[in-house]
């Protein structure tokens, strides 16, 4: 979900950009690595929801740019309204007990 709203957000992006945003709007809290980032980019394109082409980057150097497709913005609204489900429940769970 976090990669398909920073691309929501943002707009094409390569890996590094991502996982760079990611960590900073979580201000530090989230830190991605490639061993993580990058199989989920793949994943996430096998299924659809994001597509790739290869560019240039701001320092010059040839990188993949993950764009978000259709199918994507998609899933990315389904996932936001359960995880908006479960904060509520837990929530509710938390306030209870």
């Amino acid at each position: 979900m976090l990669v398909l709203k920073t691309l929501d957000s943002m707009g094409p992006m390569h890996g590094f950009g991502i996982a760079l945003r990611i960590q900073q709007v979580s201000e530090d809290l989230l830190q991605l690595n490639q061993g993580t980032l990058y199989p989920a980019l793949l994943r996430q394109e096998q299924r659809g929801w994001i597509t790739s082409k290869w560019g240039i980057s701001e320092n010059n150097r040839r990188a993949k740019f993950y764009s978000l497709t259709r199918a994507g913005r998609k899933q990315l609204e389904e996932e936001a309204e359960s995880w908006g489900r479960m904060s509520t429940m837990i929530n509710r769970v938390l306030r209870t007990t």
